[in-house]
């Protein structure tokens, strides 16, 4: 990720007793179990995750049925204008659901990618074998890797529509912290503190970070988002959710922050 580590984030100096062995996503994974206490994730009865469970599986079935007709004509111009599968498959992190652990933990209990990997479904919307030479780096406006369909796809973010089946599966709600490829936010936990306090909430298709910021293009934006994501994990729940897709709607016609 360019300049990536040219911008590191300073935080809070990691206790010496942890330090001694421990890498440096370790002591990240440390500093924010420390940040995770002092963050106030509201609190859900089982019957008002149960709703908004089920709720989330309604809506993405209900907008899945209405987007198919949209959904098999960008299939067809997919596969008309370039070379490659229709969809496009990537590893993401998830949800992460231990809780805080005591300070006595051994810290090879945090050797992980942050949260539990799902495969993520999208349309492709970059050439075949686009990131061969350059790895995974943040796109930008008019990225060459774009093919001219994908350009369209992602302005109107219909390149997420695929992921109406990753909420049915139970990976992903509706609303939530966009999730992020196991390499990339092994880089973002090191230079961003509170960046794995994210998952303490299950991705979504959107959220309260995509209906104020565009695309992430350097570190100050994911900063910005993600005080976002943990606001919108202070608040979260049904009505909460509903507002925000709410809002999420002219963000998509308007093509607001989309590249």
């Amino acid at each position: 990720m360019t300049g990536l580590h040219s911008q590191r984030a300073s935080g809070p100096a990691v206790p010496p007793r942890y330090d001694r062995g421990a890498t440096s996503a370790e002591r990240a994974a440390f500093a924010a179990l420390r940040s995770q206490r002092r963050l106030q994730p509201r609190a859900e009865s089982r019957a008002e995750e149960a709703l908004r469970r089920t709720a989330n599986v309604l809506i993405a079935v209900i907008a899945l049925l209405i987007a198919l007709p949209m959904m098999a004509l960008v299939a067809i111009l997919i596969r008309l204008t370039s070379r490659g599968p229709i969809f496009y498959t990537q590893t993401r992190v998830g949800l992460d659901r231990r809780g805080p652990l005591p300070e006595n933990t051994n810290h090879r209990r945090l050797s992980d990618i942050g949260g539990r990997p799902f495969a993520i479904y999208k349309f492709r919307t970059m050439y075949m074998n686009a990131e061969q030479r350059s790895g995974a780096v943040w796109a930008t406006r008019g990225d060459p890797r774009v093919t001219a369909v994908g350009r369209f796809l992602r302005q109107y973010r219909l390149d997420e529509l695929p992921q109406l089946l990753n909420v049915i599966f139970g990976d992903m709600n509706i609303v939530g912290p966009r999730p992020e490829r196991p390499t990339i936010f092994a880089q973002l936990r090191e230079n961003i503190q509170e960046y794995p306090l994210r998952q303490l909430a299950k991705p979504g298709i959107t959220g309260l970070a995509q209906i104020n910021h565009h695309y992430d293009a350097c570190l100050d934006d994911v900063r910005k988002k993600v005080q976002y994501d943990l606001e919108y994990i202070r608040r979260q729940g049904l009505v909460e959710d509903l507002r925000i897709m709410l809002k999420t709607v002219p963000v998509i016609l308007f093509r607001k922050g989309g590249w």
